[in-house]
């Protein structure tokens, strides 16, 4: 340090590496070739075999091969360790590269990955991070821009009978105010949406440290009555088998999965048959099941069932108008409470189930 406060070493972290690494080795060399001299000198001198002349000449040839040998001891091994640490080093500096680039608002390419130690890790978590950010802002952008889209179409006919009803241009109807209604439920929908994707943010941020105890017959059957119009208007009919079980829960959070998942039932129902709600008290933990007719989901997309803004059908519409986001924050939630979330599938038959610790 000098009067400033600031280190004398070299800011490049390399070179401060290679500086240490020269001090070490050259104080190594050096101690060793000095013990080594007066070593030998003390011996030579110790067997009296030699006059003075000779013995000076003897110990000024030793001095000297000493010298070359440190010399180039350090040298080449100095070239040798800056070249290798060169050669580790340079990931890293592509870590910073990257990272500026990032800074920049840009996200860079992939960092090639050629070893498994500590930096290879670091890079390889790097690049998965990128790419998930990446995949984050493009279904976020992807999410806004439909959202916008689908504004756009209600509030500009809201917008048109609602002044023509004001100027009396026509008459209204009961149809005319069912569609009106329709309309308005649409933007209710997607305003929903947006809050589902502001709530994943929230969620994924919880710690759910408060729980309290509660009967999932009860916490299910109040989830149902809060469907009843729904399902009495799409002419759905609901079969409901729940045993009693209390489970420490998340204040609204297990709620919010049981109702994500009748809602997924009533929205993408597509066929005929109740839709069946069971609930079982399994001794050491609670299962529950929504079963349902739906659209054939292909084996390949049933893997992407939980993934954030995945939808099976990406098409837009009243019907299927979800965000992609309620089974990933169902999933999210079930397993900040120690349990287990799944899907399968038979033929046209969808099974969602998830199962939490019961309280002992």
């Amino acid at each position: 340090m000098n009067k400033h406060g600031k280190s004398l070493l070299p800011k490049r972290f390399l070179w401060r590496l290679t500086f240490l690494n020269i001090f070490v080795v050259a104080s190594f060399i050096v101690i060793s070739s000095l013990a080594i001299y007066h070593t030998a000198c003390y011996l030579v001198d110790g067997m009296g075999t030699m006059n003075n002349q000779k013995q000076e000449q003897f110990n000024s040839t030793l001095f000297l091969y000493l010298l070359i040998f440190s010399v180039s001891a350090i040298v080449i091994g100095s070239l040798i360790h800056f070249y290798l640490t060169r050669k580790m080093i340079r990931p890293i500096r592509r870590l910073i590269d990257s990272t500026k680039t990032m800074k920049k608002g840009q996200y860079p390419s992939p960092i090639e990955v050629k070893t498994e130690d500590e930096v290879g890790q670091l890079i390889a978590n790097f690049n998965e991070l990128v790419q998930q950010l990446k995949n984050n802002h493009q279904n976020r952008n992807k999410l806004v821009s439909n959202l916008s889209h689908e504004f756009r179409t209600p509030l500009s006919n809201l917008n048109g009978y609602l002044n023509a009803l004001t100027n009396e241009v026509i008459e209204g109807d009961p149809k005319l105010y069912q569609s009106l209604h329709e309309e308005t439920e649409r933007i209710i929908n997607m305003v929903e949406q947006l809050e589902q994707l502001k709530e994943w943010d929230y969620v994924s941020k919880q710690n759910f440290y408060e729980k309290e105890l509660v009967d999932m017959q009860v916490l299910v059957e109040q989830a149902v009555e809060m469907f009843r119009w729904s399902l009495k208007k799409a002419g759905i009919s609901v079969n409901v088998q729940i045993e009693s079980g209390k489970v420490n829960v998340y204040n609204g959070g297990v709620s919010q999965v049981v109702t994500n998942l009748l809602d997924n039932a009533i929205r993408y129902y597509h066929g005929s048959g109740p839709i069946m709600l069971k609930g079982e008290n399994l001794k050491s933990e609670y299962r529950f099941t929504v079963t349902g007719p739906g659209q054939a989901i292909p084996i390949a997309e049933q893997e992407k069932i939980f993934e954030r803004f995945y939808r099976v059908d990406p098409s837009r519409n009243r019907e299927t108008g979800g965000s992609g986001l309620g089974l990933a924050i169902s999933k999210e939630l079930i397993e900040h409470h120690n349990g287990r979330i799944g899907f399968s599938s038979e033929g046209d038959n969808h099974i969602f189930w998830f199962t939490l610790p019961l309280s002992k």
